[in-house]
C-alpha cells in the first residue's frame, strides 16, 4: 500500500507523525509537502498534488491535513476520480470508506490529537468499501462527467 501525504502549514506536524506512523506500518509514504510550519502556505496547492497522485494511480490513498481539513477536503475534490472525507472520529473515518469509498482522508491538525488522528487513520484504511454503496458511488462519478461537459 501506498499513501500520498500533504498538509499546509497548519497540518505539518500532523501530516508529520502520521506519516511517521505509517512508515512504521511498513506503509509507503509520498509525501508531496509542505516541509514546515513556519511557512505560510495555500492547501488547494497540495490538495491538488496529493488528490491528482491518487486519481493516477500513484497511490492508493491520500491524506491531507490543513487547520480543519474541510478546505483541503474541497479542494481535492474537485480531482475527478477523487473521493475526500472530512471525518471527526473512527467512526465517521469508516463509514467514509465503507459507504461512500473516499481515497482521500483529511484531517484537522488544530483540531485533533496526533492519538485521535492515529485511530482514525488506521480505521480508514483498514475499512472496505461495501458493494450496497455501489450505486450511489456510480452517480457521484456520472455528476462528475456530467460538470466536465
Amino acid at each position: 500500500m501506498r499513501v500520498a501525504v500533504g498538509a499546509d502549514h497548519a497540518g505539518y506536524a500532523l501530516k508529520t507523525a502520521l506519516a511517521d506512523h505509517l512508515r512504521g506500518q511498513g506503509v509507503g509514504v509520498l509525501d508531496l509537502g509542505t516541509d514546515d510550519d513556519a511557512t505560510p502556505v495555500d492547501y488547494p496547492d497540495f490538495a491538488a498534488s496529493v488528490a491528482r497522485s491518487v486519481a493516477r494511480g500513484e497511490a492508493d490513498f491520500g491524506l491531507l491535513c490543513c487547520g480543519t481539513g474541510i478546505g483541503m477536503s474541497i479542494a481535492a475534490n474537485k480531482v475527478p476520480g477523487i473521493r475526500a472525507a472530512v471525518v471527526h472520529d473512527r467512526q465517521t473515518a469508516v463509514l467514509a470508506r465503507t459507504h461512500n469509498w473516499a481515497n482521500v482522508l483529511c484531517l484537522g491538525g488544530r483540531l485533533l490529537s496526533i492519538p485521535e488522528a492515529i485511530a482514525m487513520l488506521d480505521a480508514f484504511l483498514q475499512a472496505t468499501p461495501e458493494e450496497r454503496h455501489q450505486g450511489r458511488i456510480r452517480k457521484i462519478g456520472n455528476l462528475e462527467e456530467e460538470a466536465g461537459r
